[in-house]
């Protein structure tokens, strides 16, 4: 009983070049995944009607941006210890 909730970061490095670094972030709700920002296609993408929904409005507001931000902040500041 209950629901299930999770969120998932992950940066993939496929070269030492800072340009290769991919964000991706999921939204999973009772294991199916709803929305996904992936820095590659840059915007969030909705699997479910939930999920393109709340995908739109996202891809129109702040959270956008804040996601760009992470690529920056999170991803590339930690190439070097995954490199290392």
């Amino acid at each position: 009983d209950g629901y299930f909730h999770q969120r998932v970061e992950q940066c993939l490095y496929s070269s030492k070049d800072l340009q290769g670094i991919e964000l991706i972030d999921s939204y999973v709700f009772n294991k199916v995944e709803d929305i996904r920002f992936n820095s590659t296609v840059g915007k969030f993408v909705g699997y479910t009607e939930h999920g393109v929904y709340n995908a739109e409005a996202w891809n129109k507001g702040p959270e956008l941006a804040r996601e760009l931000g992470e690529l920056e902040r999170y991803c590339k500041h930690n190439a070097a210890i995954y490199y290392s």
